[in-house]
C-alpha cells in the first residue's frame, strides 16, 4: 500500500500513544477554540460596533445590517469546506488546519483595523464584508479537517468523548468572546465600546490565531490518513458516490444547527430586542448559560460511546420539536435573570443531544479518501441555509410583527431531522474509521 506523496519520506502509519494522542487533540482543540473565538466576536459586539460600519438609523435596523453580513460569511463556509476538505484530504488534516487558522487571524485583523463609515463611507461596510468572507472560508474547512482530525484520532471506545470536544472548544471560543466582553463593559462605558473598544477584541483573535498556528505546528497527523491509499480519481467524483451519506449530512445538521445557533449567537439579541433585558444582563446570561452547555459536551459524548449516537439524536429531535414554540413563549414574558437563565438553558441542554455527537456521526459515515470533504462540504452549505441565515430570519419576523413565526421555522426544522434521527442506522456500531 502507498503511501500519500503529501507526507514526509519514511511516514509510517505507526501506533500512536495514548499521551501522543491527547497532546495532538489538545493542539487541534486550541487551535478550533481561536477560530471559534475569532468567528463569535462578531456576533458578541455588533450591538457596539454596528453603529460604525453602517448609517445612522434605529437598533433593529442596523442589527439587521450587521446580520445580514454575518449571513454573508456564511456563504463562503461551503466553498471552504470545499476546499480545505479537498486539500486534507490529499495534504494532511494538519496542514489543513494550519492553513484554517492562518485566514481566521487575517480576517480578524482586517476588521480590527478598518475605519468607521463617518470616515470611508462605503468602504467600511465593504471591508467587513471582504474580512467576513475570509473568516467563513476559514471556518468553513475547520469544522470538516477538525472533526475529522479529532475522530480519527481517538479510539474506537472514546470516540464520542474526545470528538465532542470540538464543540467544547467552539463553545468555550464563544465563552471566552462574552468574556472579554464582559470585561469591557467593566472597563468601559457604552460610548468608549461603540467608539473604539470593539476593535479591542478582534486584535485579542488575530494575536491567539498566531499561537494556534504555533501549537498546530506540532500535531501529529492521524493513522487514517497515513495509511490511506494514493487517490486515482477527483475528490468530487468521489464524493458522490455516497449519495445516502451526503443526504443524512444535510438533514442531520439542518434542525440542530438551527437550533445551536438560535440559543447562541441571537439568544443575546433577542433578551435584548424582544424581552427587554439589559445589555449586560443579556451578556451574562449568554456567559453562564454557554459556560455549563459546555461541560455536557463530554458528558454527552461519554454516554454516546456506551449507549450509542442515534438515542441523543433522537431525544433531541422529540424534546426540540415539542418545546421549542414553549420556551420562547416563556422567553417572550420573562423579567428575571434566573427565569430567562433556566429557560435558555433548558433550551441547551436539549440541543446537547446534537452538538455533543454531530461531529463522530458524519465522520463515522464517509471513508478516509474523502472523510473531511464528506463531512465539511454538506455540513457547510447546510449551516449556510439554516444557521447562517438564523439571527436575519428571527430579526425578519420581529420587523414584520410576526416574531413567534420563527419559533415555528425552528420547530419545523428541527422536525425533519427527527425523521433522519429515527432511519439512519447508529453509526457507533458502523463506524467506517473501523473498517477502512
Amino acid at each position: 500500500m502507498e503511501l500519500s506523496p503529501a507526507l514526509p519520506a519514511g511516514a509510517q502509519a505507526s501506533a500512536k500513544t495514548n499521551s501522543q494522542r491527547i497532546r495532538s487533540i489538545f493542539s487541534g482543540s486550541v487551535g478550533n477554540m481561536v477560530e471559534w473565538y475569532d468567528w463569535y466576536v462578531y456576533a458578541a459586539f455588533s450591538l457596539y460596533f454596528a453603529k460604525s460600519f453602517f448609517p445612522k438609523g434605529d437598533l433593529t435596523a442596523q442589527l439587521l445590517n450587521t446580520a445580514a453580513i454575518f449571513a454573508v460569511g456564511f456563504l463562503m463556509r461551503p466553498i471552504g469546506g470545499w476546499l480545505m476538505g479537498i486539500y486534507a484530504d490529499r495534504v494532511g488534516r494538519k496542514a489543513a488546519l494550519m492553513a484554517s487558522v492562518f485566514l481566521m487571524c487575517f480576517g480578524s485583523l482586517v476588521i480590527a483595523l478598518t475605519p468607521s463609515y463617518e470616515t470611508i463611507g462605503m468602504g467600511a461596510p465593504i471591508l467587513l464584508i471582504f474580512a467576513r468572507l475570509l473568516q467563513g472560508l476559514s471556518v468553513g474547512g475547520e469544522y470538516g479537517t477538525s472533526a475529522t482530525y479529532l475522530s480519527e484520532m481517538s479510539t474506537a471506545n472514546n470516540r464520542g468523548f474526545f470528538s465532542s470536544f470540538q464543540y467544547v472548544t467552539l463553545i468555550s471560543g464563544q465563552l471566552i468572546a462574552l468574556a472579554v466582553l464582559i470585561i469591557l463593559q467593566q472597563l468601559l462605558n457604552t460610548e468608549q465600546l461603540e467608539s473604539w473598544g470593539w476593535r479591542v477584541p478582534f486584535v485579542i483573535g488575530a494575536l491567539c490565531a498566531v499561537v494556534a498556528m504555533y501549537l498546530r505546528r506540532n500535531m501529529e497527523e492521524t493513522e487514517s490518513f497515513v495509511k490511506k491509499e494514493k487517490p486515482t480519481e477527483s475528490s468530487m467524483r468521489t464524493l458522490l458516490r455516497h449519495p445516502k451519506e451526503l443526504l443524512t449530512v444535510v438533514g442531520l445538521t439542518m434542525g440542530g444547527t438551527l437550533a445551536f445557533y438560535t440559543y447562541t449567537t441571537y439568544m443575546q439579541k433577542y433578551l435584548v430586542n424582544s424581552a427587554g433585558m439589559s445589555k449586560d444582563d443579556a451578556t451574562t446570561i449568554s456567559a453562564a448559560t454557554l459556560f455549563i452547555f459546555m461541560l455536557m459536551q463530554p458528558l454527552f459524548g461519554a454516554l454516546s460511546d456506551r449507549i450509542g449516537r442515534r438515542p441523543l439524536l433522537i431525544a433531541f429531535g422529540v424534546l426540540g420539536t415539542l418545546c421549542t414554540v414553549p420556551i420562547f413563549m416563556a422567553l417572550e414574558t420573562v423579567h428575571s435573570w434566573w427565569g430567562a437563565f433556566f429557560l435558555i438553558m433548558a433550551a441547551l441542554l436539549i440541543v446537547s443531544g446534537y452538538t455533543s455527537i454531530n461531529a463522530v456521526v458524519k465522520a463515522e459515515l464517509f471513508p478516509t479518501e474523502i472523510r473531511a470533504l464528506g463531512v465539511g462540504l454538506p455540513y457547510a452549505l447546510t449551516v449556510s441555509v439554516f444557521g447562517g441565515t438564523a439571527e436575519y430570519i428571527a430579526l425578519w419576523c420581529k420587523n414584520s410583527g410576526f416574531e413567534s413565526a420563527y419559533y415555528w421555522y425552528v420547530t419545523a426544522c428541527i422536525a425533519c431531522s427527527l425523521l433522519v434521527y429515527v432511519f439512519m442506522a447508529d453509526t457507533r456500531k458502523h463506524s467506517r474509521i473501523d473498517t477502512d
